[in-house]
């Protein structure tokens, strides 16, 4: 089973997350932005799951869903991570810290604050 998280502001105006069935195990909203670095104060928050064998296809939906710049989503399963940002993804072993530095490079150089490159290991 995946397990993931995204911010449903990160997603474009007129975008579509489709193809793949997701599970949405928890909604919340809570003041996480940084509205110094451009983002809406107040955040939607959805956990959710899919299936392993959709990791693929669910990454290349957010990859071309995603807002530009500065935002990512991330989901994982027992064995991978990824790390989706718009027109680029990630997938590495879990616990591979120079792939999970890499994904981080590239997050700071989109512009995703610091403190915001957060995913789970």
């Amino acid at each position: 089973m995946l397990q993931g998280t995204l911010i449903a502001e990160s997603i474009r105006v007129g975008a579509e997350v489709d193809g793949v069935r997701l599970v949405t195990r928890k909604i919340r909203r809570a003041a996480l932005g940084d509205v110094s670095a451009g983002q809406p104060e107040v955040w939607t928050v959805i956990e959710f799951e899919a299936e392993e064998p959709d990791a693929g296809a669910l990454a290349q939906a957010l990859a071309q869903a995603l807002e530009r710049p500065g935002w990512y989503a991330d989901f994982r399963s027992p064995q991978e991570t990824f790390v989706v940002y718009s027109g680029r993804v990630f997938r590495y072993p879990r616990g591979d810290s120079q792939a999970r530095a890499e994904a981080a490079a590239y997050g700071r150089s989109v512009g995703v604050p610091e403190e915001e490159l957060d995913w789970p290991v």
